[in-house]
C-alpha cells in the first residue's frame, strides 16, 4: 500500500510540473508573440521613413529648405522647378475647412442621438451615420464631381460671392468666378467623409457619462443645452477631442476623393472658391508617369505629409495629456 501510495503522489506531482511547465510555455509563447509583434509594427514604420526617405534624396539634396518656399511646380521645365508650398497650402485649408464643418455637425448628431432622440429612431439614424464611413473615398469624388459640385458652382459659391462683394479680407476668400472644381469643394466632401468618425466616437462617449450627473443637472433646473454644455462635454471633452484629432488625420491623408474635385492646379489663390491641390493628390495625378527628380519630388512630398500628419497626431496626444492630468488635479 505505501508503495502504491508513492506511486500515485509521484504520478500527481508528474502531472502538476506538466500542467506548470505548459503554462510558463504558454506565457512565454503570448510574451514574445506580443513582442515580437510591437517590434514588427515599428521595423514597418521605420522602413516606410527609412524608403521616403532614401526616394526623396535627390530632390533634397537639389532643393534643400526651398522646397517648402516655392510655389511653381514645373517638372517639364529645364531644369525642373518643383516646389511644395502649393500643395502644402491646400491640405492644410482643406483639412481646417472640413474639420470647421465635420466638428460641430459631427458633435451636434450626437448629442442628438444620445440626449434628444426618440429610442425608436436612434439605431437607424446611428447605423446610417455609420454606413457613410463604409462607403469608398473614389464613390465620394464621383458624386462631388457630378453632383455636388454643380450645385456649389450654380448656387452656393454666387450667394457668397455676392454677398462679400467688397468686403475686406472676406471678398477675397470667398471671390470669385464659381467652379466646379475647388478647395471648398473639396473641403466640404471631406467634412462629409469624416463626419461618421467623430459623431461615432462623440456618441460613444456620450454614453459614458454617469446619467447620476444628467439627473441631478435636471434637478437644479438645468436646460438641456445647459447639461449638454456643463456636465456632458466637459466629462468627456478627451475622448471627444481624441475622435476629432483621428478625424483630422483622415482628412490630412485623403486621396482620391479630393483628387476628383479639387482641380489640381499647383496655384495659391486667396479665394477658397479657386482650384487648387493637396499632397495626396499631387501625389496620385503624377506619380505613374514621373521619373528622376519629379519622382524624387513626389517622395518628399509624401515625407512631408507623413511628418505633418505625426506632428498632428503628436500634439492631439499632448493636448489630452495635458487635460488629464488637469482634470486629475
Amino acid at each position: 500500500m505505501a508503495l502504491h501510495g508513492s506511486a500515485v503522489e509521484s504520478a500527481d506531482r508528474y502531472d502538476r510540473t506538466r500542467a506548470l511547465n505548459a503554462f510558463r510555455f504558454g506565457d512565454r509563447a503570448f510574451y514574445w508573440t506580443t513582442r515580437i509583434s510591437a517590434m514588427l509594427v515599428l521595423m514597418l514604420l521605420g522602413g516606410i521613413i527609412i524608403s521616403l526617405v532614401v526616394g526623396s534624396w535627390p530632390a533634397i539634396v537639389e532643393y534643400g529648405s526651398g522646397f517648402l518656399t516655392t510655389q511653381r511646380w514645373a517638372p517639364s521645365a529645364e531644369p525642373p522647378v518643383l516646389g511644395a508650398l502649393s500643395p502644402v497650402y491646400g491640405t492644410v485649408l482643406t483639412s481646417v475647412i472640413a474639420m470647421m464643418i465635420a466638428v460641430p455637425v459631427g458633435i451636434g448628431i450626437a448629442v442628438f442621438l444620445t440626449e434628444l432622440c426618440p429610442l425608436w429612431a436612434r439605431r437607424p439614424i446611428g447605423m446610417a451615420i455609420e454606413l457613410l464611413a463604409g462607403i469608398p473615398s473614389i464613390i465620394y469624388g464621383m458624386w462631388g464631381f457630378f453632383i455636388l459640385g454643380p450645385i456649389l458652382a450654380n448656387t452656393v459659391q454666387p450667394f457668397f460671392i455676392d454677398l462679400f462683394e467688397g468686403v475686406p479680407v472676406l471678398g477675397a476668400i470667398f471671390g470669385g468666378p464659381p467652379s466646379y472644381l475647388s478647395l471648398f469643394n473639396a473641403s466640404l466632401i471631406l467634412g462629409i467623409m469624416v463626419l461618421p468618425f467623430i459623431t461615432a466616437i462623440s456618441r460613444d462617449v456620450f454614453a459614458t457619462v454617469p446619467p447620476v450627473l444628467k439627473e441631478a443637472a435636471y434637478g437644479v433646473g438645468c436646460t438641456t443645452w445647459e447639461v449638454v454644455w456643463h456636465v456632458v462635454l466637459p466629462y468627456t471633452r478627451v475622448g471627444v477631442i481624441g475622435g476629432a484629432m483621428l478625424a483630422l488625420g483622415r482628412a490630412l491623408g485623403e486621396t482620391m476623393a479630393v483628387t476628383f474635385i479639387i482641380g489640381n492646379s499647383f496655384r495659391i489663390s486667396p479665394s477658397i472658391f479657386a482650384p487648387g491641390t493637396t499632397i495626396s493628390a499631387a501625389i496620385a495625378s503624377e506619380f505613374a508617369e514621373s521619373d528622376g527628380l519629379h519622382q524624387s519630388s513626389l517622395m518628399l512630398l509624401g515625407l512631408l505629409l507623413f511628418v505633418l500628419t505625426f506632428f498632428v497626431l503628436a500634439a492631439a496626444r499632448l493636448l489630452l495629456l495635458r487635460l488629464e492630468k488637469k482634470a486629475g488635479k
